[in-house]
């Protein structure tokens, strides 16, 4: 008899729990009443206000590569004290080579070549006067060769000397010019003091 009761709870049990699931409300369906979610529509596209930076990119097609056979070969001539030949190859250099620049670089350096005292080419106020022209254009976007821009560096400091020497020589020869003037008249005024002493004896 108790076996029975038992038997009857549990299932009376077991269909009050088939209809507690039954008439539960889906989690998932929205709850009456409740408002509708909002429609999500198309995501706007983001914008960043980044700073230009097509400017800073080379194009590299458009780079010429160079070859500094002869540049190089001036400079060897140039360290042997082969002044002439240094010269021959950098105009060489700047007559078979197209890329910016080159021009540029060979002048530089026929330029340094006349600033030395020793070469066949030296005249000091030529290549001041080439350096001077060619530092109003220098070439721009253009990687220079380091020993050119080494020379580039030397003719400033060696056209600034230059012009200091000149300076010095200019009022040297003044303070000589002075000095024999004065020289002059001394010798002058002793010719006359002894005529006057030999008028007077």
């Amino acid at each position: 008899m108790l076996e029975t009761r038992l038997h009857t709870l549990a299932a009376a049990a077991l269909v009050l729990l088939l209809q507690a699931c039954a008439t539960a409300p889906d989690a998932t369906a929205p709850a009456e009443g409740a408002p509708d979610e909002p429609r999500r529509g198309p995501v706007p596209e983001l914008t960043l206000n980044l700073p230009d930076q097509s400017k800073d990119k080379c194009d590299c097609s458009q780079q010429v590569s160079v070859d500094r056979t002869f540049l190089e070969k001036g400079f060897a001539n140039l360290a042997a004290g082969d002044y002439r030949e240094a010269v021959n190859y950098f105009r060489r250099y700047q007559r078979l080579e197209s890329a910016p620049g080159v021009d540029w670089e060979a002048n530089i350096a026929v330029a340094y070549v006349k600033m030395i005292p020793q070469s066949p080419y030296y005249n000091w106020r030529t290549a001041r006067e080439s350096y001077l022209r060619l530092m109003r254009k220098p070439p721009t976007n253009v990687q220079l060769n380091e020993q050119i821009v080494l020379m580039r560096d030397m003719l400033a400091i060696l056209s600034d000397l230059h012009m200091q020497i000149n300076d010095l020589q200019s009022e040297n020869a003044t303070v000589t010019e002075n000095l024999e003037k004065r020289e002059e008249a001394l010798r002058r005024l002793r010719e006359l003091m002894l005529g006057q002493k030999e008028a007077i004896q």
